[in-house]
């Protein structure tokens, strides 16, 4: 009679696992609501690999020292571009397809929707070469549910500036910030079931209620 724990374990592997990631603007708690999200994952039985971007392996965080890094060199928008997805790259080898493929769930911190908003939105880079790099680089790879926490720019500048010194991007004008949280919109409204808009200017209480509500859509 076959080993019906190998059985189970060998059905799971072969289940693809669900890709999360939470997106916004700084300031908007994402570190926090990223803690209670693998919380509540773990709390069901459901093995969660946290990553987060960029970064995510030891080859795309030396990418990520260079892209958050103050310099007196002026960094060129493409170059910019172009390092983002060379970290995705690697990560997406070393990191969350893997996991993916033996059945974990993968939530990371900011994925490629954080390009089309920073670099898109922000810098104001072609879309459609966003769109051809994101189809080299993940294929048709893209994550199930995206929570994109949505604040008041100046409220969320102002909580980051409380955590201490701010790197390259958080130092950008209340206008570039202004361009990236309306690009984050954008995406929802042009794939609302893809996406979930949070209040992050409510309590944290009610946030993660909020958080808690569409989590529990997706175990069904």
């Amino acid at each position: 009679m076959r080993n019906p724990i190998k059985f189970f374990d060998e059905v799971k592997a072969m289940q693809r696992g669900k890709f999360l990631t939470i997106e916004g603007t700084e300031g908007v708690g994402k570190s926090t609501n990223l803690t209670f999200v693998r919380d509540w994952l773990t709390a069901r039985g459901i093995e969660v690999v946290v990553t987060r971007e960029p970064g995510g392996t030891p080859l795309a965080e030396e990418v990520r020292s260079l892209l958050l890094s103050k310099r007196d060199e002026a960094v060129d928008e493409t170059a910019e571009l172009l390092l983002v997805f060379a970290a995705r790259a690697q990560h997406l080898a070393q990191v969350i397809k893997p996991a993916l493929a033996r059945g974990a769930w993968v939530l990371s911190d900011r994925f490629t929707d954080a390009t089309y908003a920073y670099q898109g939105g922000g810098r104001g880079l072609s879309k459609t070469v966003i769109e051809q790099l994101e189809q080299l680089v993940q294929e048709d790879l893209r994550p199930d549910l995206t929570l994109i926490l949505d604040i008041d720019v100046e409220l969320g500048l102002n909580r980051a500036r409380q955590r201490g010194e701010l790197d390259r991007f958080e130092s950008e004008t209340i206008g570039f910030f202004e361009r990236v949280r309306s690009a984050y919109r954008q995406r929802v409204q042009a794939a609302p079931g893809r996406y979930a808009l949070v209040d992050a200017g409510q309590e944290l209480n009610a946030v993660q209620r909020d958080i808690d509500a569409l989590l529990s859509k997706l175990i069904v």
